[in-house]
């Protein structure tokens, strides 16, 4: 199972339901694909093809929904 938190400019954010559990995101595009840590900072953890303007925007984004994502994230896999 992967819920997707939200959609924005082409992108899905969503989680894995069964993944590890330090709090991060999964985020997809027809051109590839990243995972960002979300704690203890925002910081990227893999890379799929992504260009550096993209995770630029990628960034952008988690940035301005971060406590939607943290706050999915919990209700998901709980505190």
């Amino acid at each position: 199972m992967s819920p997707t938190i939200f959609r924005e400019r082409g992108y899905r954010f969503f989680f894995f339901s069964r993944e590890e559990s330090r709090m991060h995101v999964h985020i997809y595009c027809g051109d590839g694909e990243a995972k960002y840590w979300l704690e203890p900072s925002i910081k990227l953890a893999k890379n799929y093809n992504l260009s550096k303007g993209q995770l630029a925007q990628i960034e952008r984004i988690i940035e301005a929904h971060y406590d939607e994502l943290t706050n999915a994230w919990k209700e998901h896999f709980g505190d």
